[in-house]
């Protein structure tokens, strides 16, 4: 194993390499960037109300045990001088298509896995670009020089690999100031064994609390010792397929290919509330704008879904979800709407209802429109999506949004919405 960006060993050529970068704190990190004030103190993006959420938090925030996905309040209890920032995704979304533009000149296989995450293959790309080890170390002070942003880096001979080298890169969040990590991990094939032996079995993908609770009965407690242990022993708690796969993952057999422009499954908004809401017609106006952000970016994607749902979440974290397929499919923000209103009108609101989430999948690039006599306005509706979206891409996507009616629930047609709050990609208001 060879750590650190300044040392290479010379890979060997023909062996596959793949790299795994994630920017570190990164929500966090940009704000710092733009706020240079705020270096060395703890920073926290997320929501600051009662039912916020923490997005990303600075190392040294996460030094007082704060992380993310905690409860705001439940972070400022642990670190009281945090500055709290409500974050802003159009500007991460900016910075991280920079950064996969760096990416995607290492090689055409790059797969994002989140705005600030991907794996890139790297496999025969020695003539290009040289050592793999040595443009692991460049990517990471290019990343730096260009966008002002640290990354940590992870290079295996496979993505298992590739991404717990990355967590191995990482700073470490100390009281007395973040520990600085190796910033580039390189695990070279015969390294694997002795580079996964002494790791947690939580770090294995599809490893959580219930299977590692079964391993740990059995007195696995490394991914060294489910891989010692072999099939027979596992299939009696996990079972033949999961057992299998599960050593197959602790011998660092993963044969997973690095995939380029992994198709969009699903898009979806949600928002969660300050307090509950119990009545239909309290949630109308947020359900519009998060059926008009799901529209706006099926569009932009070129994208259709013939699937509308929506996602219901109770005071007492109960969950409810609720799905229609449609005839024909969309990408209008009238029909979206109009599918996600019947499907929130058919539940039971009473016990109050502390989030609410629109989403399309089964999607598929979009068709050219058919002309249908029967309804002329479905074109209407066409081009008024269109036109909001030129809108917006000239102006900035808070230029023009839904006037919400005023009164409760219509009686008929669909909710309408007020601008002004965000919803993206299954981030919700509290969070972000």
């Amino acid at each position: 194993m060879i750590t650190g960006p300044g040392r290479s060993g010379g890979a060997t050529p023909g062996r596959r390499w793949v790299l795994h970068v994630d920017m570190d704190c990164f929500f966090a990190a940009v704000e710092v960037l733009r706020h240079p004030e705020l270096v060395g103190r703890p920073v926290l993006v997320g929501g600051d109300g009662r039912r916020g959420v923490v997005a990303a938090a600075s190392y040294e925030a996460r030094a007082t045990g704060v992380r993310s996905a905690m409860a705001m309040t439940e972070a400022l209890r642990r670190c009281p001088v945090a500055v709290v920032l409500p974050g802003d995704l159009d500007h991460y979304r900016s910075v991280s298509g920079r950064f996969m533009s760096i990416l995607d000149e290492l090689s055409p296989l790059v797969e994002p896995l989140s705005l600030d995450e991907a794996f890139v293959e790297l496999t025969g790309s020695e003539r290009r670009l040289g050592d793999p080890v040595v443009t692991a170390a460049r990517l990471r002070q290019r990343v730096h020089s260009d966008l002002g942003l640290w990354v940590s880096v992870g290079l295996g001979p496979s993505k298992l690999v590739a991404k717990l080298a990355t967590e191995a890169a990482k700073p470490t969040p100390d009281p007395r100031g973040p520990v600085a990590g190796p910033g580039v991990v390189v695990v070279r094939p015969p390294d694997v064994e002795g580079f996964l032996g002494p790791l947690p079995v939580r770090a294995l993908p599809g490893v959580g609390p219930v299977a590692a609770d079964k391993l740990g009965r059995l007195g696995l407690g490394t991914v060294g010792e489910v891989a010692a242990a072999g099939e027979t022993t596992l299939r009696r708690v996990l079972g033949g397929p999961a057992a299998r796969q599960l050593v197959a993952l602790a011998r660092g057999n993963d044969p997973r290919p690095v995939v380029a422009d992994a198709p969009t499954k699903s898009i979806s908004s949600e928002r969660t509330f300050a307090t509950d809401r119990a009545d239909a017609g309290e949630l109308e106006g947020d359900l519009a704008v998060m059926a008009d952000s799901v529209a706006t970016r099926l569009r932009s994607a070129g994208l259709t879904a013939t699937t509308v749902q929506i996602k219901v979440r109770h005071g007492d974290f109960r969950t409810l979800t609720r799905a229609r397929r449609l005839d024909t499919p969309t990408d209008a923000t009238a029909t979206i709407r109009e599918v996600a209103w019947n499907l929130l009108c058919g539940l039971d609101l009473s016990p109050g209802v502390r989030l609410v989430g629109v989403g399309t999948s089964g999607l598929a690039a979009a068709a050219p429109a058919q002309l249908r006599l029967d309804r002329l306005s479905d074109d209407e509706e066409r081009i008024l999506d269109r036109t909001v979206d030129s809108v917006r891409r000239r102006f900035g996507s808070k230029a023009i949004g839904a006037a919400r009616q005023a009164g409760n629930v219509r009686t008929s047609g669909a909710p309408v919405g007020t601008p002004g709050h965000r919803n993206d990609e299954g981030v919700s208001d509290a969070t972000l």
